[in-house]
This record gives C-alpha cells, structure tokens and sequence, in this order.
C-alpha cells in the first residue's frame, strides 16, 4: 500500500531512541524525509547517521522541546534543511512515578512540561506551515495510561492532555485540510524498559492482562502512526488509536 508519503518531511521529538527512533525510521522508510530531535546530542547524532547509512533522509538538530527558541530553531532548520514540513510527530516524554503523596512538584512540572508544553510548542510551531500549505498531520503519543495507572498521576494527566489537545485542534485545523490523532500504547519492549531490574514481572504482567498474548514492539507503534500521517487516513482526525494488544484497563 503506498501511503503517500514520498517526499513529505517529518519531525519526530524524542527520537533519539526508543518508540521516537522506530517511528523516524519508518517514516523514512516510506519516503519521508524526517528530523530526529532529542536533548540528548550523541545518540540523536547517531540514530540520524543510523537511518543515513541506510539511506534514508534524515537530518539531526539537537534541543529542549519544553524551550521555545529551541522549537523555533527546531522548526526553520527542518524548513531551510528539507524544504518545509508536512507531519509532527510528538513522541517525547519521560516519567517520574511516585504515589501522589511523594510526588514533588518538580516531578508534576517536569512530565508535564516535556509532554504537553513540548507538544504545544512544536504544534504551535508548525501549523503555519500545514496552514500554508493545506496539508499536515500532527500525531500524539498518548498511552494506554491515559485511562489512569498507579503512581502515575502526572504521567497519565499528561498522556489524557494530549488527548484533549489533538481533540481540540482537530476541530480548528480540519477546514485547513490538517488532521491530528493521538496513538496510545500499551506496554512496549524499548532499551529503556528492558533495562528495568524488574522487567520481567512488567512483562509477564502485561501479558496476562492483554489479549494478544506477545510483547509489543517500537516497530507496532511506527506502523501506527506511519498510517494516521499518511494519504490514507486523510479523514480520520480526533481519534485515538491504541496499540495495547487490546488492554483497555
């Protein structure tokens, strides 16, 4: 299936590894033309060299999402280095769990300001270009904990913010030919998650709770939001998919 994506240039926050990383590449795959941005410069650099040596279209440029002239600069180097942009992708955030009454407000104002005031920066950023242009797809990584888990009060505020958000922005930006989607995972098997001393009961503890009775992979969650940025999914906005091997609770 072509998905329409050969020359469209995407962005792709927090993609340094992990779910961000897997999603870049596959956007590349399909012909995108995509930025990896990360905080952290030396594996943002190498995940870019990665997906070149392959030969793929990608370009680095380094920043803070919770910064604004990082997102400008973010934005018109994607522009000036690629020609425009076309998807946005806000994958990056990170997690402080604590139960509610150890969670400190820089725990609380840390999640949120990677994931909702990232998101909102690098939106706000690019819809003049979708706008411009009568075309754009903003995807959200939301997640299955948007539905509430234990000790993540800040995470799963955040992960529902996102929700709202593309909600919302799916009603003003539709008319300009912009759709925006969340997808919502479930448990995945990332390096940051192996690397847990207590993976294997997370593991084993997913399994039995989900239907699909397998791990699931970066790869599961690139496929889904190569498909919402694409062609193909031009008249699907404000939804949220989840790729939870069909756990809901």
């Amino acid at each position: 299936m072509d998905l329409g994506l050969n020359g469209k240039v995407a962005i792709v926050t927090g993609s340094a590894r992990g779910l961000g990383a897997a999603t870049a590449r596959r956007l590349a795959q399909e012909g995108a033309k995509v930025v990896i941005t990360d905080i952290n410069a030396e594996l943002a650099e190498a995940t870019a060299k990665a997906l070149r040596g392959e030969g793929l279209a990608a370009h680095c440029v380094v920043g803070d999402i919770t910064q604004g002239a990082d997102v400008k600069r973010l934005v018109d180097e994607t522009v000036a280095h690629f020609g425009g942009v076309h998807v946005l992708v806000n994958n990056a955030g990170a997690p402080r769990d604590k139960y509610l009454v150890k969670m400190s407000e820089d725990d609380w104002d840390f999640v949120m300001a990677v994931m909702l005031k990232g998101a909102f920066l690098a939106t706000k950023a690019v819809m003049p270009h979708f706008i411009g242009q009568g075309w754009g797809r903003v995807i959200n990584i939301s997640s299955r904990a948007h539905l509430g888990n234990p000790t993540q009060a800040n995470y799963s505020a955040a992960k529902a913010g996102l929700i709202g958000m593309a909600r919302a922005l799916s009603k003003e930006e539709g008319r300009y030919g912009v759709t925006c989607n969340c997808v919502a995972p479930g448990f995945m098997e990332t390096e940051m998650v192996r690397a847990l001393p207590t993976y294997e009961t997370i593991k084993d503890n997913a399994i039995a709770a989900q239907p699909v009775k397998r791990v699931g992979q970066p790869e599961d969650i690139a496929d889904a939001v190569a498909f919402l940025a694409s062609e193909r999914a031009g008249f699907i906005s404000g939804e949220v998919l989840h790729v939870t091997g069909g756990r809901y609770g």
